[in-house]
């Protein structure tokens, strides 16, 4: 193992401030990183020494040899456990855990994210099959801390396996039910999973406070059991590494991986590289970036994927559609220089809204698309010959009902990732919006 470089901000809020300095030895759970604002600890995953303390990170040199144990969070209440160990929603977001679940619902709902949306991930869906039963004692006690009367995962319908491992474990929990979701993308994005589950469509500019509910990634219930039940900190990750890689394009599914790892490691331990490739991303096809192989995993990296070389468009002119589902407009221009394309013009999504200036793109109803059309032809009209898209499953399919008639090649920013994966691109909608549900959730 090469050093361990863990970053000061790997959460929502401000960069945390060290309390160690180069020299000090550490300890898997030492305590090296509290908040300045809103934020999460941030602990030592490993054992040895620091070697460096940076603007932005801690560098680690670790001990040859690495023990199981781990220095413990000191005893609390539940939620001042949870806020000790420093948990992020481990599903991308990395909003601190503790803040989440201080809400009382007043016996509202705890939503469990468990859609695994992007595609190519399978950590999440791993852990539900193989950990049922620490994932569903971390739901209970997220219930009690929210002081919620119902918990409901929601799980796309096409993952069998793990929805009947967890029929089996809820058949006698009363206050816990399944809610199926289609296979489209974005059905993990927070205020979607609210609507599907409770038929409450909220403004892009609420949270799912307003429907009574929290939203809870399914890892980041393990490490609130784990902090509860083990007094374990959070240092560690779960996640999947797939794509260009020697051995074939099979999703590889690591638990545990000690925050702060190279992206490098990550992927020779897959296999390695298989030859020439486009990218390397962290985190997923729609919404995560490019990175290097230096890069330090963190505790909301859920995927790394190489992928296949770009095609080459030869410097012909494209417009770029932004989506608040996908990458950001910077995302969308570094993709089209990737693909050697011209950027001539550029919209967004008719959903697609700011909710302060700077903010990150909100959808108004996360997929369902009124329809594209008329960014086609502000497309066409300043001369593009291709278009970048990096809409959902449904303005995908709205859009290419428009794009072909006005001789508009269409390009989606997954393109390259699907075609690694063997995944089918994302076009036309060709699965149903609905689903039919279990009886009862259960």
């Amino acid at each position: 193992m090469g050093n361990v470089q863990i970053l000061l901000r790997q959460h929502v809020g401000a960069p945390c401030e060290a309390i160690v300095k180069a020299g000090d030895e550490v300890k898997k759970g030492t305590l090296i990183a509290t908040p300045t604002g809103l934020g999460a600890n941030i602990f030592s995953s490993v054992y040895g020494v620091v070697e460096e303390v940076t603007d932005d990170r801690i560098i680690i040199k670790p001990d040859e040899e690495q023990k199981d144990e781990f220095v413990p969070i000191k005893e609390g209440s539940k939620l001042e456990m949870v806020k000790e160990a420093g948990i992020v929603g481990m599903g991308g977001a990395g909003f601190p855990t503790g803040v989440k679940i201080g809400t009382d619902l007043k016996g509202g709902y705890v939503l469990v994210n468990a859609a695994e949306c992007e595609p190519g991930l399978r950590h999440n869906i791993q852990q539900i099959e193989e950990q049922t039963d620490i994932t569903i004692r971390g739901l209970k006690y997220c219930m009690e801390v929210c002081n919620a009367a119902k918990g409901i995962i929601a799980i796309k319908k096409k993952n069998e396996k793990a929805i009947q491992i967890l029929r089996e474990a809820i058949k006698d929990e009363d206050s816990i039910t399944i809610h199926l979701l289609p296979d489209i993308y974005p059905m993990g994005e927070e205020r979607a999973v609210v609507r599907e589950a409770l038929g409450k469509l909220l403004d892009p500019t609420q949270l799912p406070s307003a429907a009574d509910a929290v939203v809870i990634n399914c890892e980041t219930l393990l490490r609130i059991a784990e902090a509860i039940e083990l007094k374990k900190p959070c240092y560690s990750k779960n996640m999947t590494v797939i794509g260009k890689l020697n051995g074939g394009n099979e999703p590889h599914v690591y638990m545990d991986v000690p925050v702060g790892t190279c992206v490098g490691d990550m992927i020779e331990k897959a296999g390695g590289i298989d030859g020439t490739y486009g990218e390397i991303i962290m985190g997923g096809p729609f919404t995560g970036k490019s990175t290097t192989l230096d890069a330090p995993v963190t505790k909301t990296t859920g995927g790394i994927i190489v992928t296949v070389e770009f095609p080459d468009l030869h410097g012909a002119n494209v417009g770029l559609l932004v989506c608040a589902c996908g990458g950001s407009e910077d995302r969308m221009r570094e993709i089209c220089e990737k693909m050697n394309g011209k950027v001539v013009s550029v919209a967004r999504c008719k959903q697609a809204i700011e909710p302060k200036p700077g903010a990150p793109l909100k959808c108004e109803n996360p997929g369902n698309c009124p329809g594209q059309a008329q960014k086609c032809l502000q497309f066409k009209k300043d001369g593009a010959e291709f278009i970048i898209i990096g809409n959902c499953s449904d303005c995908s399919n709205t859009v290419m009902g428009s794009a072909p008639k006005l001789k508009l090649k269409t390009f989606h920013q997954t393109d390259h990732v699907m075609r690694t994966i063997g995944h089918p691109l994302y076009r036309r909608l060709t699965v149903s919006k609905e689903v039919d549900q279990l009886p009862e959730g259960k």
